[in-house]
């Protein structure tokens, strides 16, 4: 139980912030998605909606059907955010998808390397699109990315693009850099073309 005195978890100010808690739950020899988020707070929507679009990112997108997972899980996040939901609720066949601890382990490295680099290329510019209206119009991007995932889970690459894409946007939040913002919507703009390009290459 939480020590009354102290004070309350402020949440990750970071993308190094959301690795390291990650870091601290791949001891365990498995972890599911539930877990995860409960390590948050039920009233972080911008970690949980960057959360799973950092785990598709990255090598765990090999799993099967792990994309599709994230993809639902955006989805609901973002959902509830253009809803203005206080708390997040997900179903539980998403909270109780799990991941193997080593698994977990293998995949820190990728998510720490994009970690680093968004964390030290953000910083506060064009703040007035992370702010309403124009936050809930790219909350409505991540919420399209996300249900587009389970249909391209057979195409490969076009997951993690879509995560990257929700990543920067979810990045943008947590600091208030509107370009950010912007570079994410353009990946969005962007990842339908991939399986057309896929399908002429084999034409």
């Amino acid at each position: 139980m939480a020590d009354p005195t102290s004070p309350p978890d402020p949440g990750p100010v970071t993308i190094g912030d959301i690795v390291a808690r990650l870091e601290r739950l791949s001891g365990r020899a498995s972890v599911t998605l539930g877990d995860i988020l409960a390590s948050f707070g039920q009233a972080s929507f911008v970690p949980a909606l960057m959360l799973p679009a950092l785990l598709v990112f990255s090598p765990l997108s090999g799993i099967p059907l792990f994309s599709s997972i994230c993809g639902l899980t955006i989805a609901a996040v973002s959902a509830q955010m253009l809803l203005r939901r206080r708390h997040i609720w997900l179903p539980r066949m998403l909270r109780d998808r799990a991941v193997s601890g080593p698994r977990l382990r293998q995949a820190l490295g990728t998510m720490a390397r994009a970690g680093r680099w968004i964390d030290r290329n953000t910083g506060e510019r064009l703040r007035l699109l992370t702010a309403q209206p124009m936050a809930s119009l790219f909350t409505l991007v991540c919420f399209c990315a996300g249900l587009a995932m389970p249909f391209l889970e057979l195409v490969p690459f076009s997951s993690s693009i879509l995560g990257l894409a929700v990543l920067l946007i979810a990045a943008a939040f947590l600091t208030r850099d509107g370009l950010f913002a912007l570079a994410g919507l353009a990946i969005f703009a962007v990842a339908p073309t991939i399986p057309l390009v896929l399908w002429m290459g084999l034409v």
